[in-house]
C-alpha cells in the first residue's frame, strides 16, 4: 500500500507547496483508510491484485480531484470513488461472463477465496473488535449474500463508522435510501448469524 501513496502524489502533478500543506494531511488520511478500503474491495471483488488496484486508483483519484477540498469531505468522497471503481469492475465481469457464456466458454474466478488469508483491518471500531474469528468469517460470507446496495450501506456504516448523511454522500443516494438498505441488511444478517450471536448492529 505504501506504493499507492507515492504513486498518487507523483501522478497528480501537485506542486511542491501544495504537497507540503494539504499533501501531508491527505497522506495521513489515506494511511488511515487504506487497510479497511482494501478489505472492502477484496470482499466485493475477491481478487487480491484487482482489489489493490482499485484502492490505489481510488487514492489517486481522490488526490488528483479533491485534495484541495476540506478534509471533512475526503472520507465520503473517497468511499464514493471506491464504490464506483468496485462497481466498474463488477460490471466488466458481468459483461465478460455473459459474453463467455454466449460463446460456450467458462468465466470464473479463482476457486480459492483470498479473503480467508487477508489481514484484518486495523480499527478501533467496536463492531470489528467483537466480530472476530469464526464470527467474522461467517459475517463476511453472509455479506456476500446481500444485494450490493445493502452490503455497501452496512459496511460503510459499521466498518467505517460513517453516519447516515456521510453514507448517503458516499453512495450517492438519499438518507432515506441508506436507512432502508441498512435496515434490510441488518435484519437479513441477524437471521443468517443467529448461531454466532451476532446482535451488535444498531440501526
Amino acid at each position: 500500500m505504501e506504493l499507492a501513496l507515492v504513486t498518487a502524489h507523483k501522478e497528480t502533478g501537485l506542486d511542491r507547496e501544495c504537497a507540503l500543506d494539504s499533501g501531508v494531511e491527505i497522506e495521513a488520511f489515506l494511511r488511515e483508510v487504506e487497510t479497511r478500503a482494501f478489505r472492502i474491495a477484496l470482499l466485493n471483488i475477491r481478487d487480491r491484485d484487482e482489489a489493490l488496484d482499485i484502492v490505489q486508483d481510488a487514492m489517486i483519484r481522490l488526490v488528483r480531484g479533491y485534495s484541495q477540498r476540506p478534509s471533512t469531505e475526503w472520507r465520503p468522497l473517497f468511499y464514493r470513488i471506491l464504490q464506483n471503481r468496485i462497481r466498474d469492475v463488477q460490471r466488466r465481469r458481468s459483461v465478460r461472463s455473459r459474453v463467455m457464456s454466449f460463446f460456450g466458454g467458462v468465466a470464473s474466478d479463482d476457486e480459492q477465496d483470498p479473503l480467508l488469508t487477508a489481514p484484518g483491518p486495523k480499527s478501533d471500531n467496536p463492531f470489528e473488535r467483537v466480530a472476530a474469528g469464526d464470527a467474522m468469517l461467517a459475517l463476511e460470507q453472509a455479506l456476500l449474500t446481500l444485494p450490493p446496495r445493502q452490503r455497501e450501506a452496512f459496511m460503510l456504516r459499521n466498518f467505517e463508522g460513517l453516519d447516515v448523511l456521510q453514507t448517503a454522500a458516499a453512495m450517492k443516494c438519499t438518507e432515506g435510501s441508506v436507512k432502508t438498505h441498512y435496515s434490510r441488511a441488518v435484519h437479513k444478517l441477524r437471521e443468517l448469524l443467529k448461531e454466532h450471536g451476532e446482535e451488535r448492529s444498531d440501526e
